[in-house]
This record gives structure tokens, C-alpha cells and sequence, in this order.
């Protein structure tokens, strides 16, 4: 099974990466920050602290893949809480085997799978062929998530944003579980000066010579 795994801080691009490149070679996408988001989300429900890893961890073993259609993730309040819950080796524990097994059989006979989130490439699919760190400074994201926000019609100020990716940043980087960073064999993409159809072409160069010798190799 063809694997590519992306991984990256939040606003860097690689949701939109991942989706198109999905839709590129026929491949399932999950988008893996979902279920951090859905568990941190379900965590709040219920009137508990996104840190208890009591708690989070049993909603991560309740996790139903319906509850990634919930419109309520793409709000900050599930963004923190998933910052927070993915911190928790309980948690990730949880949810390593739901990923693992979206990536070695994907739904709908897809031909592989792309998964994009924060430790992909370095944990969850180890032996992936293709693996991309996509990234971008830290002021380029927050001033993407600003436009986003406002874009859908959520209240937004650029300053708060880009202080909350300061210290989503910080957290998912010192967490002793699976802490973000690119993958020892990862390419890095940055895609502070690129729009999305540049980011798109500079992908496919990195992706297509991997899958052709992956292909070669299998």
C-alpha cells in the first residue's frame, strides 16, 4: 500500500496539500488533526479539562468516525483543546491503531493513502515512501488562519491568532510524546512565499519521483 505522509505545524498548507494530492493519484486522505480535535471536542461536552488524560483518553477509545464530520472542529476551541489532548501519551496511544489502519486499508479500494497531521512521517507511518514537512513562518500562518476565520465569518484579530499558534507551536514541540518535527528522511516544503497552486507544483516534485521509485522498488 502507498502511503504519503505529511506532516507540518497548523496553517502551514498541508490540509490543502493533502487533499490534493489525494484527489491527484486516487488515494484516501485522512486528515488526522480531526481526531485530536473530535477527542479534545468531545472532552469539553462532557464539562472536562482537555488535559485530564483519564478523561481524553476515554473519548479517544469512544471515537466514532462520524464525529469527524462534526462542523464544530474546524473552530479554535477544538483547535486548543486538540493542542492539548495530543499532548497526552494516552491519547495518542488511543488513536495510533485507528490511523494505522486507515493507512494500510484505506476505505472505498483506494489505490493508497495520504495522511497529513503532526507526527505522520515520524511515528504513525514510519515506512512511508513519501514523506513531506510543510511549513511556513510562523506570522505567513497566522495571517492565513486570520483570513480563514474571517472568510468563514468567525470574529477574528490577527494578534490573538498568531499568539495562539505561538503557543500551539511551543506545546506540540516540547510535548514528550511524539513532540513535532519533520521526519529524519522527510522533505521540507516551505510554503511561506508560495500560494496554493505553487505549493501544489512544488509538492508533486517531491512526491512523483518518490512514488515512481516506491513503485519501482515494490
Amino acid at each position: 500500500m502507498t502511503i504519503i505522509a505529511i506532516d507540518g505545524p497548523a496553517a502551514s498548507g498541508k490540509g490543502t496539500l493533502a487533499r490534493r494530492l489525494a484527489r491527484q493519484f486516487g488515494f484516501a486522505h485522512l486528515d488526522t488533526g480531526k481526531l485530536y480535535r473530535a477527542v479534545g471536542l468531545a472532552v469539553l461536552r462532557f464539562g472536562g479539562d482537555p488535559e485530564d488524560e483519564d478523561a481524553a483518553a476515554d473519548a479517544a477509545r469512544a471515537l466514532d468516525p462520524a464525529d469527524l464530520d462534526d462542523p464544530a472542529l474546524a473552530g479554535d476551541e477544538a483547535a486548543q483543546a486538540a493542542s492539548q489532548v495530543a499532548a497526552l501519551p494516552a491519547v495518542r496511544e488511543a488513536l495510533l491503531q485507528f490511523q494505522r489502519s486507515f493507512a494500510a486499508h484505506p476505505p472505498d479500494g483506494a489505490a493508497g493513502a495520504v495522511l497529513d497531521g503532526r507526527d505522520i512521517g515520524a511515528v504513525i507511518c514510519p515506512d512511508a515512501p513519501v514523506k513531506l514537512y510543510v511549513t511556513a513562518d510562523v506570522e505567513v500562518r497566522a495571517q492565513r488562519r486570520h483570513k480563514e476565520l474571517l472568510n468563514r465569518g468567525a470574529p477574528s484579530i490577527y494578534a490573538r491568532v498568531l499568539e495562539a499558534l505561538q503557543e500551539r507551536d511551543a506545546r506540540d514541540a516540547a510535548r514528550e510524546a511524539a513532540p513535532m518535527r519533520p521526519a529524519d528522511d522527510a522533505h521540507v516544503l516551505d510554503t511561506s512565499a508560495m500560494d496554493p497552486d505553487e505549493a501544489f507544483r512544488a509538492a508533486l516534485d517531491l512526491v512523483e519521483p518518490a512514488l515512481a521509485a516506491a513503485s519501482e522498488e515494490g
